[in-house]
C-alpha cells in the first residue's frame, strides 16, 4: 500500500474526507434523506476540527499519538469471520437470562443471536433494520444528544456507523429478563476501526436491564468507537451495564449518553478490563423534575494500559439526584484519567448531587489524575465531591499475615474488598458473579497480570 493510499483511508481529515467519499454511495441506498445529510454534517464537523490534541482541555491527559502511529484504517475490507457459537461461550454469563443480540465487527449476526419476541410489543434488533422499520423514531432520538456529541469520535462514529443494537420498549411494558447486547472484534478488523451505533428509547413508565459486553477474538491493533443513547421517558427505569473487556493491544472510544425526562432513573455501571488506551464520556442529561441516575465504574489496569473517563451530569430541573462512584485499581506502569463535572443549572433547586473517584496504587510505576468538578447554578442545593488515591493498608496486610494468610492470598482479599464496592452494584446477579471470577483471573498473585486479552 502506498503513503497516499494508506493516509486516504486513515483517521486525518485528508482520510475522512476520502473514506467518506467511496462511503457515502452504498451508505445512502435505501437511507432516508434525513440521515444522509446527518452523515454529511458529522464528516464536516470532524474536517472542521480533526482530531483532538493536549491543547483541548477535554484531552489534556490523553495523548493519541498511539492511536496515530498505529495507521488504522477508518473502515475494514470486511470479511465477516465465521464466528462460532462456542467461541462466544466465554463472554456469556452462566445462568444470564433473557435475549443475545450478537453483533461481529459491528454488524447483526442472526445467526449468533437469541432474539425472540418481547412482551408488549418491546422490540430489540439491529439498527440498520430499524432505519426503515422505525425511521420516524430513529429521527427524533438519534443524535438528541447535540451539541454534547459533537467531539471528533461521536462525529466519526455519526458519518461511518453501519449497525448497531435498537431497543425501544413501549409505555407500560417492564421486561423482566436483561438485554444483553455482545459485541466482537475478529480478525477481520485488525489494523482498522469499527463504528457501532446504539439506541434504546424507553417510553413512559417502561422498564429493562441491559448489558452492554465489548470483546476481542484475536490480539492486535483495532479501534471500537461506539456511541450508546438512551432516552427514557417519564417514569420509566433503566438497569445498565457496560464491560469492556477487548484485547489490551486494542483501542476504545466510547460515548455514552442518557437523556432522562421526570421521575426517570438510570443504574448504570462500566467495567473496564481491557484495551490500550479507552476513552469513556459519559453524559446524563436529568431534564425532568425528580429524575435521578446512579453511576458507578471500575477499571483494573495493568501493564501500559491507560484509560480515560469523563463524566458529565447535568441537572436541568428541580429534584434531581444523582451519585457516581469510580474506582480504579492499577499496577504495572498503567494510568487513569478521571475528569467529573456536576452541573446544577438555575432553577434546578433542590438537588442533591454527590462524585466521588478512588483509585488503589498496586506499583510505584502507575498515574492518576482525577479532576472533579462542580459548577453550581442553584441556591438551595446539596453537592459535593471527593477523590483519594493510596495503597494497600500495611496494618491490614500485616493483620492478614497474622491470621497465617501469605502476602498474595493477602493482597488479593484487600484488592477484591476495595473493587466490590462497585461490583456491588451490578445487576443482574449472573453479571456480578461473572465479574468477580473475572476479577480474580486478572488478579494473580494479587497483582494485575499483564494480559493479552
Amino acid at each position: 500500500m502506498t503513503v497516499s493510499a494508506a493516509r486516504a483511508g486513515s483517521i486525518t481529515r485528508e482520510g475522512v474526507r476520502a473514506a467518506f467519499a467511496r462511503f457515502e454511495p452504498s451508505a445512502a441506498a435505501g437511507s432516508p434523506a434525513w440521515l444522509r445529510e446527518r452523515r454529511r454534517q458529522a464528516v464536516d464537523r470532524f474536517v472542521e476540527r480533526g482530531l483532538p490534541t493536549a491543547k483541548d482541555e477535554a484531552w489534556r491527559y490523553t495523548s493519541l499519538a498511539p492511536l496515530e502511529d498505529a495507521h488504522l484504517q477508518l473502515l475494514p475490507d470486511l470479511v465477516v469471520d465465521a464466528v462460532a457459537d462456542e467461541a462466544l461461550a466465554a463472554f456469556d454469563p452462566d445462568g444470564l437470562p433473557g435475549i443475545r443480540l450478537v453483533f461481529v465487527d459491528g454488524r447483526y449476526s442472526a445467526k449468533l443471536s437469541s432474539s425472540r419476541p418481547l412482551p408488549g410489543g418491546a422490540r430489540a434488533g439491529s439498527l440498520a433494520e430499524a432505519v426503515v422499520t422505525d425511521s420516524d423514531t430513529l429521527r427524533a432520538e438519534l443524535g438528541g444528544g447535540a451539541p454534547e456529541m459533537d467531539g471528533a469520535f461521536p462525529a466519526l462514529n455519526a458519518a461511518f456507523w453501519q449497525d448497531g443494537a435498537f431497543l425501544r420498549v413501549p409505555a407500560g411494558v417492564v421486561l423482566e429478563e436483561p438485554i444483553h447486547l455482545l459485541f466482537v472484534a475478529t480478525r477481520s478488523t485488525a489494523g482498522a476501526s469499527v463504528h457501532v451505533r446504539n439506541l434504546v428509547v424507553l417510553e413512559r413508565a417502561a422498564q429493562a436491564s441491559l448489558i452492554e459486553s465489548y470483546v476481542s477474538l484475536v490480539d492486535g491493533a483495532q479501534l471500537t468507537n461506539t456511541v450508546t443513547e438512551v432516552a427514557a421517558a417519564e417514569g420509566a427505569g433503566l438497569g445498565h451495564c457496560r464491560i469492556q473487556r477487548e484485547a489490551t493491544t486494542a483501542f476504545h472510544m466510547g460515548h455514552t449518553e442518557f437523556r432522562q425526562a421526570r421521575d426517570s432513573r438510570i443504574r448504570s455501571c462500566g467495567i473496564v478490563f481491557g484495551g490500550r488506551l479507552t476513552r469513556h464520556d459519559l453524559r446524563v442529561q436529568l431534564g425532568g423534575e425528580g429524575a435521578s441516575a446512579d453511576l458507578c465504574g471500575l477499571a483494573v489496569l495493568g501493564g501500559r494500559q491507560h484509560l480515560d473517563t469523563h463524566t458529565v451530569v447535568d441537572h436541568r430541573s428541580p429534584h434531581g439526584t444523582s451519585r457516581q462512584l469510580y474506582k480504579g485499581v492499577l499496577d504495572g506502569r498503567s494510568r487513569s484519567v478521571f475528569d467529573g463535572r456536576i452541573i446544577v443549572r438555575p432553577g434546578a433547586q433542590k438537588t442533591d448531587a454527590y462524585q466521588t473517584n478512588k483509585n488503589l496504587l498496586l506499583s510505584e510505576g502507575v498515574e492518576v489524575d482525577s479532576k472533579p468538578q462542580l459548577e453550581i447554578f442553584a441556591d438551595d442545593v446539596k453537592c459535593s465531591h471527593g477523590a483519594a488515591d493510596g495503597q494497600l493498608a500495611g496494618d491490614a496486610l500485616f493483620y492478614l499475615a497474622s491470621r497465617g494468610l501469605g502476602e498474595a492470598a493477602a493482597r488479593m482479599l484487600l484488592t477484591l474488598g476495595f473493587a466490590r464496592e462497585v461490583l456491588g452494584h451490578v445487576e443482574p446477579e449472573p453479571v456480578r458473579a461473572e465479574l468477580e471470577a473475572l476479577l480474580m483471573a486478572r488478579l494473580r498473585d494479587g497483582r494485575v497480570a499483564e494480559e493479552r486479552r
